[in-house]
């Protein structure tokens, strides 16, 4: 199991995610992200903002992608 926190992601808090692999784990952050959504967080919109801004651009959003699951693959387990 591996962790990374929702500023890692791309959010605005360190709220920290585990899991075994890395699509489990942007699944946390997605559900967390729609959890402060709806209590309408003002930095976790801002990050939404951002990170709409980079997936208007796919090179740009899977090169993120790719080095966040790179990131989260050279962690030791927990």
């Amino acid at each position: 199991m591996k962790s990374m926190t929702c500023k890692q992601l791309g959010g605005a808090c360190d709220m920290e995610f585990r899991a075994n692999s890395f699509e489990e784990i942007a699944e946390l952050s997605q559900q967390h992200g729609m959890t402060m959504h709806e209590q309408q967080d003002p930095a976790h919109i801002e990050a939404m903002r951002e990170m709409g801004k980079l997936m208007q651009n796919p090179e740009a959003m899977g090169k993120w992608l790719n080095s966040k699951r790179l990131e989260f693959e050279a962690q030791a387990d927990i």
